[in-house]
């Protein structure tokens, strides 16, 4: 880790015997080296350390290691383990940038299939001071991937001093989530930070940039309302109000998605909160609004 980088304790002995090397970053730095390709950036300053990502080993990694480099490029998928019965998952997340900074909205409503797993999860979780991620998908596998990122990112900032910039976390999360494409990993992150980029980055490995997003089984709900009055000369509350509403709509038809609505707003000075809001009373103030109540 970078701690052990700075005290300089890679060299030493109780280094081996604490924290072996996991078999898949021995696999993958023995197979660049084999293809031809450059191997493990290294650190100038702190006695040639490699700088590693340790992310964790595919479901089969004996069967993963036993194949030749050869086959492991060619996207075979491994063999996974079946659950009893299928998961649908939903829910709705969106990001947009205007003239004040990002916003970032999701509901909280975590499904299982027809079920009402929980309903206060957490879909937005900050990664620093100026940056927060909006998670979709399997919500263990989201919540793991979130904390390997925060990991990382802390680790790159004791290395260098500085905070690594949007687009490069979404270079290293896509390059950490790119082995396991094929597999049941289901992850669909959105990060949101004040270099006002919006970067998506799903569990294949993709990566898609651009200046609003909405994820979930929600998302075409909430793309309506944004397509229609969203505008980079929105002020903060504005932008807040619409944010609140497109995700208000989505919850209203989307069965999969409800309960309570977060809010993050990025600025130069970091992310603030909002306070927490209740869809039911949302719905109350908008039939109010409409004279059905």
């Amino acid at each position: 880790m970078a701690l052990e980088d700075i005290c300089n304790l890679r060299n030493s002995c109780l280094h081996q015997n604490w924290l072996p090397a996991s078999p898949a970053t021995s696999f993958l730095m023995t197979d660049c080296y084999n293809l031809g390709l450059k191997g493990p950036k290294k650190s100038q300053r702190n006695n040639e350390v490699p700088l590693q990502f340790f992310i964790p080993p595919l479901l089969n990694s004996t069967s993963f290691l036993n194949r030749s480099p050869s086959s492991y490029f060619q996207g075979n998928p491994p063999v996974t383990v079946r659950r009893p019965f299928p998961l649908s998952h939903g829910t709705t997340t969106l990001g947009f940038v205007f003239q004040g900074g990002v916003i970032a909205a999701a509901d909280t409503r975590a499904s299982a299939g027809g079920l009402v797993a929980c309903p206060e999860v957490e879909k937005i979780n900050p990664i620093h001071s100026h940056l927060v991620v909006t998670s979709s998908g399997s919500g263990a596998d989201c919540m793991l991937w979130e904390r390997i990122l925060t990991r990382e990112i802390r680790l790159y900032q004791l290395r260098h001093k500085r905070c690594l910039s949007i687009s490069g976390t979404a270079k290293l999360l896509s390059f950490m989530l790119h082995p396991f494409k094929g597999t049941d990993v289901c992850v669909a992150l959105t990060l949101c930070g004040w270099d006002k980029e919006l970067i998506y980055v799903c569990s294949d490995g993709a990566r898609l940039q651009g200046n609003i997003f909405s994820v979930g089984s929600g998302s075409p709900y909430a793309y309506g309302v944004l397509d229609r009055e969203l505008s980079w000369s929105l002020s903060n509350e504005e932008a807040i109000s619409l944010a609140r509403e497109a995700v208000f709509r989505a919850t209203h038809r989307d069965a999969y998605s409800g309960n309570n609505v977060d809010l993050f707003h990025i600025t130069a000075q970091g992310w603030h909160q909002r306070k927490r809001e209740n869809l039911k009373e949302e719905y109350y103030r908008d039939m109010k609004k409409r004279g059905l109540f």
